[in-house]
C-alpha cells in the first residue's frame, strides 16, 4: 500500500427517514391516526488505529456517507435507524474544516469522534395526536444529515524525528538501530516517504524514530520534495539533526535545515535537538576535529554535538543514550500553560430560539437555527404540513413581528438562506 498522508473528502452523515401520515381502517376499534416516525440517519465516525500506517484506503473514496434512516410505517411502526459508517484512521491523523478549524485530532489508539451528526427521524401523524386534535394529518420529514468538506492530514507521532539534507545519512542510521528497511543510495531523495523505526535502547526503553525526506533549500516554499513531510515533526519529542562530514560547507548546510524549519508555518527550529556529523568511518580524525568545531560553533553551547559511523556504529550506541536521556527530560517537563487572562472573557452561546427577519422585494427572509430546523422537516407541498410551520412561527413570535413590519396578504416567507422553503403569509 502506498504512502498517503493527505486526502480530501466529503463527509454526509445519513438523513432521518419521513414520518408518515396513515389511519386505521373504518370500523376497527380504537380507529385513529397510526403513522409511526421516521428512522435516524447514521453517524459518521473514525476511529484512531495502530493497525493503520497511511490514509491511502481513503484515496479514492472521496465520499464518506453513512445509511439513511428508513421512512416510518403504519400501526405506529418506527422506521428503521440508518446504520453509522465507522472509518478507521492512522494514529496522528487530524481533521481539519474548509477554514482550517481542527474539527478532531487523534493521538490515542482507540479513540472515537463524530465528524458529522445524522439527521433525525421525522415525526408521523401519530405524534401529534392531543385531546383538542384526534386525526391530525400531518407528518415530518426526517431531517438531513450533517455534511461538511474536510482534509484528513497525518502527522506522524515519533518521539525522535531524524532530519537532515539528502544523503546526510538518516536512512542508514535507522536501518542500523532498528527493524526499519529504507530504500538506501548514493542518489538525492532515496526516501520519498516518511519510515518509522522503534529503536530498543535497552532492555527497558524503546523509542519512535522517524526518518524524514530529506530537506533542501526552499523546502518550506515547496521546493523538491517540498513541506510535505514536515508536518511529520510538528509531534516529536527530539530531532536528530545529521550533517554529513564530507560537507564542503558544514555550517551552510546545518544553517539551510534550520531556516526550513523557521519558515514552515510553525517554527519548527525552536524543538529540542541533537546534531550528528554521519559518515566519520574512514576519514582522517584531523578533518573529524574540525568539522565538529565548526558544527559546536555554529550550533552553540546548549546544542549537543557529536559524530557517527552508522556501518561501523562507531558513535551510535553514544548517540541513543544521549537521545534517551534527553526525551526523558522533555518528557518530565510540565505542560506549558497558557496565561490567564486579567478579567473573565465571556462568550455567548448560541441560542437555538434567536431568528433574524430580513426584507426583501419579494417579502421577507427568516434566519434562526430552530426555524429552520422546523423548515427542513416540512412538507411544504402539503397544506396540513405547512398550517403546522405557520403555529411554530407564531409561538416563536415570529408572525407576530412581520406583522409589526407591515406583511401584506400573499408576500412571501422564505425560510432559510439558501432558501429550505417558501410560504404565503
Amino acid at each position: 500500500m502506498s504512502f498517503v498522508d493527505r486526502v480530501n473528502v466529503t463527509v454526509k452523515a445519513g438523513d432521518g427517514g419521513d414520518g408518515i401520515v396513515s389511519f386505521r381502517r373504518r370500523f376497527r376499534t380504537l380507529g385513529g391516526p397510526n403513522g409511526g416516525d421516521g428512522g435516524h440517519g447514521g453517524a459518521v465516525i473514525l476511529r484512531a488505529s495502530h493497525d493503520q500506517n497511511t490514509l491511502a484506503a481513503l484515496r479514492y473514496k472521496k465520499l464518506l456517507k453513512a445509511e439513511n434512516g428508513r421512512p416510518g410505517m403504519r400501526d405506529k411502526k418506527h422506521g428503521k435507524n440508518g446504520a453509522d459508517l465507522e472509518v478507521a484512521v492512522p494514529v496522528g491523523t487530524v481533521v481539519v474544516d474548509q477554514t482550517s478549524r481542527v474539527l478532531a485530532d487523534f493521538t490515542v489508539d482507540g479513540q472515537l469522534e463524530v465528524l458529522a451528526r445524522g439527521g433525525r427521524g421525522g415525526f408521523g401523524n401519530a405524534h401529534f395526536v392531543s385531546s383538542t386534535r384526534q386525526a391530525p394529518k400531518v407528518a415530518e420529514k426526517g431531517e438531513p444529515g450533517e455534511m461538511l468538506q474536510a482534509a484528513l492530514e497525518l502527522k506522524m507521532i515519533a518521539d525522535v524525528g531524524l532530519i537532515g539534507l539528502p544523503n546526510s545519512g538518516k536512512s542508514t542510521l535507522l536501518s542500523v538501530i532498528s527493524n526499519a528497511k529504507p530504500e538506501i543510495a548514493d542518489y538525492p531523495f532515496t526516501t520519498l516517504v516518511p519510515n518509522l523505526g522503534v529503536v530498543d535502547i535497552d532492555q527497558k526503553t524503546s523509542l519512535l524514530f522517524a526518518d524524514i525526506p530529506g530537506l533542501i533549500e526552499g523546502a518550506s516554499q515547496g521546493k523538491g520534495l517540498g513541506d510535505e513531510f514536515l508536518r511529520h515533526i510538528e509531534r516529536t519529542s527530539l530531532l536528530v539533526h545529521l550533517v554529513d562530514v564530507y560537507s564542503q560547507n558544514i555550517a551552510g548546510d546545518y544553517q539551510t535545515i534550520m531556516q526550513e524549519l523557521r519558515d514552515y508555518k510553525i517554527d519548527l527550529s525552536k524543538k529540542p535537538q541533537i546534531v550528528a556529523l554521519t559518515k566519520i568511518d574512514g576519514v582522517d580524525k584531523s578533518k573529524v576535529e574540525k568539522q565538529l568545531g565548526a558544527l559546536k560553533q555554529i550550533a552553540g553551547r546548549t546544542v549537543i554535538v557529536t559524530a557517527i559511523a552508522s556501518p561501523t556504529g562507531e558513535g551510535v550506541k553514544a548517540l541513543l543514550r544521549t537521545v534517551q536521556k534527553k526525551v526523558e527530560q522533555i518528557k518530565k517537563q510540565p505542560p506549558h500553560k497558557k496565561a490567564k487572562a486579567e478579567l473573565p472573557v465571556i462568550g455567548l452561546r448560541e441560542d437555538e430560539d434567536v431568528w433574524i427577519i430580513k426584507k426583501t422585494k419579494e417579502g421577507f427572509v427568516i434566519t434562526g437555527r430552530k426555524i429552520e430546523r422546523f423548515a427542513a422537516r416540512t412538507h411544504f407541498g402539503d397544506y396540513h404540513g405547512q398550517q403546522r410551520l405557520r403555529d411554530i412561527m407564531y409561538k416563536m413570535g415570529i408572525m407576530k413581528e412581520l406583522e409589526r413590519r407591515g406583511i401584506a396578504p400573499s408576500q412571501k416567507i422564505q425560510i432559510g438562506d439558501p432558501v429550505i422553503g417558501t410560504i404565503d403569509y
